[in-house]
């Protein structure tokens, strides 16, 4: 008697993401230049995201896992070192279609001050005026929650995000907490953050990765075509101090 033939497994859901698009997408992602001063910086005319957040609070290893890249972004052993903002192009097939940018990291005192200065200035002109800039996803430690310098600059990006840009708070090193602390640690950074997602990010555990993946794939690929709001004037001055 001839067995039947295995069974074919239902196609997925009309519309539904599929995050192997948005992951494979990502391993796109290759180095594409660094800019001490914003006017370094070239003028692309595809979606810009832009990762921020305190130093060691594991930006470069969220881009890396993102990515499935281990050194695409370069994560200094000495907090402060890293001065520059450094750009990756994404795109299937060599055809860019949107920008990673990993900007200095914030908040570490041993920094000169000439140099927090500096960096207040470049950081609040990319912030508030790089013109391609979509969405800004905010990195931040959960054992400390979002502090004085992160709120800083939520309120530096708030006008832009009355305007459409997106934003997303990552709560990394989630695996250091138990499921209370991680509840916990959600529910009041979602007030704290006043209108952005929050969402746990474990680079070791690999949790949140896919869905944060579909964040980015989705924020660069809109369903249907949005014109950018009228940038706001850039406060330098009212940025965090900058340093990684």
């Amino acid at each position: 008697m001839t067995s039947a033939p295995p069974p074919k497994p239902a196609p997925a859901a009309s519309g539904a993401p599929d995050p192997k698009i948005a992951m494979g997408w990502l391993h796109t992602a290759k180095f594409l230049t660094t800019a001490p001063e914003l006017k370094h910086l070239p003028r692309v005319d595809v979606p810009e995201i832009a990762f921020v957040g305190r130093s060691n609070a594991g930006k470069s290893t969220c881009i890396n896992t993102l990515t499935q890249q281990h050194r695409l972004a370069f994560a200094s052993k000495t907090p402060g070192r890293t001065q520059s903002i450094n750009l990756f192009s994404l795109g299937k097939q060599g055809v860019m279609d949107a920008v990673l940018a990993d900007l200095p990291g914030y908040g570490y005192a041993a920094v000169p001050k000439e140099a927090k200065y500096r960096w207040q200035q470049v950081m609040g002109n990319y912030l508030q005026t790089r013109d391609n800039l979509k969405a800004v996803v905010l990195l931040c430690d959960p054992r400390l929650g979002l502090t004085e310098l992160d709120e800083i600059l939520l309120d530096v990006i708030r006008p832009r995000v009355e305007e459409g840009l997106k934003f997303l708070v990552l709560l990394t090193k989630s695996d250091k907490l138990n499921k209370t602390e991680a509840a916990k640690a959600l529910s009041i950074v979602r007030l704290q953050a006043g209108g952005g997602d929050v969402k746990l990010f474990s680079s070791l555990k690999r949790q949140g990765v896919e869905e944060v993946a579909q964040h980015l794939w989705d924020w660069a690929h809109p369903a249907d075509t949005e014109k950018p709001g009228k940038p706001a004037k850039a406060a330098p001055d009212d940025l965090p101090e900058i340093n990684d």
